[in-house]
């Protein structure tokens, strides 16, 4: 009880990463290296004793002539084997602790999957205490699944470096091969040498990338071949091979086997116990649901952690731990713009926001500076959500259009969009856009309500509305933003039970969302209530923007001038208009 209670206190404490297990694991295991070292120069320095002492055998002559003829054969013999072993061989990339480079202290916005990761990494390195003293099974493997550029590898190397132990990483298409039967001989091959590092090291950490890859469900999938169904019946049993004993083990078993073969039962000498390796398998993948269940159960796959999106506070955390490292001016070390920059990267995973900093610095580099700056991030963030800014000559008059179609937008959102922050204005044509108003929450939700559907809608129509009040009609720039308010109109009247009627179309099946506008589209009633959405959104707005129509001219004139408005240029044209706050009294009442 007494061991239990310890094991406890020092669970809660963290401190079971010291790894007392694992250390004396290894120590055994160099010490059985030492002598079967010094068991093997014995006699190899003896024989090489006798021949210095007695003289080499002669060769007789006879045999001289063959030996051109034995070289070639040996030569070919070597070409056609070896590349038949190689086929065969695990395919890994073998880190040692000191490789890795990374420790859990660098893995920044994920506080709730590092604490599952450190109990985890606990179990693993007090696994014999685990076992010995309070009688429980250790983890065999854990599943890592979520969606691209999330962490999963960055934590797995964390995880080794942490544990002092080899990490062997690869990825599932290394397994595969055209050969019949040489992904499986691969599989066998892999989880041999985890097993040897496992033995030798006190422990091990094998990482296999993108697992669904070799084991996707088998339904409907019959044989036991070299197909899909073959490869995850392979995986299946590795997975329970961490007690295969050793070739040294075996040879010993034989032995012991012959000698009891003649001896009475009640003399007959016990085997020795094959203790399992200490071995921790990772699986990573983004999707999850197509593994086969069998891989899921306990006892292979234990526990299955999700890396999931950093929130907001986790993408500060993340920027801060990135930018720490990279030259930037000072006023990016200021609080609010860092907490604006979490805030502007929302969806973003830990990649991307390295990616983002990374192209931060070069547009640096290309205006000739040493360290990257606000505009830099804004720049880089346009460029990696939008794409280049194309060389694209407007005619004066089209220039003039899109200027104030989206001047309109940015209007109806600043007047409207109660809770909105308008990042970029511009009339640059990046890739399918000739010009963009983009905007985001300034807090992060996860649910929005009718008046905050509603605006967006709104904020649709300010483009095709300001064309028509200032030229008399609309071109073909709006067909975009009614294909958007369309699907948040249909969501609003089949999904949401907004606009009367609570029956919901998402019953029929499908994705969430899926084909909604098409549902919502053949029924009757349900299209004259999207259609009522999409009216009354346009009229609210053409009296907004007729009442606030030098907003508008103001933005026009500021983006004709400068081509693109950032942030804080947004709302200064605005502020000079003579627009102050955003006008929360305009939103309809729902």
């Amino acid at each position: 009880m007494g061991a239990v209670s310890e094991i406890s206190a020092l669970h809660e404490k963290g401190l079971l990463r010291s790894g007392a297990d694992v250390a004396l694991s290894r120590e055994a295991a160099r010490r059985r290296r030492v002598r079967v070292l010094v068991g093997a120069l014995v006699p190899l320095s003896a024989l090489a004793w006798a021949l210095v002492e007695y003289g080499l055998p002669n060769v007789p002559r006879g045999l001289s002539g063959y030996v051109p003829g034995v070289v070639m054969i040996a030569l070919l013999a070597v070409v056609i084997v070896v590349p038949m072993f190689a086929a065969t061989r695990s395919p890994h990339v073998l880190y040692r602790p000191g490789e890795v480079g990374v420790g859990l202290d660098d893995v920044k916005g994920a506080g709730v999957v590092i604490e599952e990761v450190v109990k985890t990494l606990n179990l693993f390195l007090a696994h014999k205490t685990f076992r010995e003293q309070m009688g429980g099974t250790p983890r065999r493997a854990i599943l890592f699944e979520g969606p691209p550029g999330t962490g999963k590898t960055y934590v797995a190397k964390a995880m080794a470096a942490e544990a002092g132990v080899p990490f062997l990483f690869v990825s599932s298409t290394a397994f595969q091969s055209h050969f019949y039967g040489a992904t499986a001989r691969k599989l066998r091959s892999y989880f041999k040498v985890l097993r040897k590092a496992a033995r030798a090291e006190g422990g091990a950490i094998g990482f296999i990338e993108e697992i669904d890859a070799i084991g996707a469900a088998r339904s409907g999938m019959g044989g036991t071949g070299e197909g899909i169904s073959g490869v995850v019946n392979e995986l299946l049993i590795q997975m329970q091979s961490f007690d295969t004993p050793t070739a040294s083990a075996r040879l010993r078993g034989r032995v012991i086997d012959a000698v009891n073969y003649v001896l009475p039962t009640r003399r007959r000498v016990r085997k020795r116990e094959n203790k399992p390796a200490n071995i921790l398998v990772i699986g990573a993948t983004n999707r999850a649901s197509d593994l086969d269940p069998a891989l899921l159960r306990p006892g292979r796959f234990d526990r299955s952690i999700t890396f999931d999106l950093p929130s907001r506070a986790g993408r500060r955390e993340i920027i801060d731990f990135y930018l720490d490292r990279k030259a930037h001016e000072p006023t990016l070390d200021l609080d609010e713009r860092r907490s604006a920059l979490a805030a502007m990267t929302h969806e973003y995973s830990p990649v991307m926001l390295e990616h983002l900093l990374d192209e931060a610095l070069v547009w640096a580099l290309r205006r000739g500076a040493d360290r990257l700056d606000w505009v830099d991030i804004q720049r880089a963030k346009m460029t990696e959500e939008i794409g280049l800014a194309q060389p694209v000559e407007y005619t004066e008059a089209e220039r003039r259009t899109i200027a104030t179609h989206e001047a309109g937008h940015a209007t109806v959102a600043w007047l409207v969009g109660t809770g909105r922050r308008l990042e970029v204005l511009s009339i640059v044509k990046r890739r399918d856009a000739l010009g963009l108003l983009a905007h985001s929450d300034d807090e992060e939700r996860f649910t929005k309500t009718q008046s905050e559907l509603t605006a967006l809608v709104q904020i649709a129509f300010g483009g095709m509305v300001a064309e028509e009040l200032f030229f008399g009609e609309a071109g073909t720039g709006p067909a975009g933003d009614l294909e958007a308010a369309t699907r948040t109109a249909a969501m609003m009247v089949g999904a949401f039970g907004m606009t009367g009627s609570l029956v919901s179309f998402a019953a029929a099946g499908g994705p969430p969302g899926a084909n909604m506008v098409a549902k919502v589209l053949s029924d009757d009633t349900a299209r004259a209530a999207l259609e009522g959405i999409l009216r009354d959104a346009k009229a609210f707005v053409r009296g907004l923007l007729e009442e606030h129509r030098s907003t508008v001219e103001a933005l026009r004139d500021a983006l004709l001038e400068r081509n693109e408005l950032v942030a804080d240029e947004i709302e200064e044209v605005i502020v000079a208009a003579g627009q102050g706050a955003p006008i929360s009294s305009y939103l309809p009442k729902p």
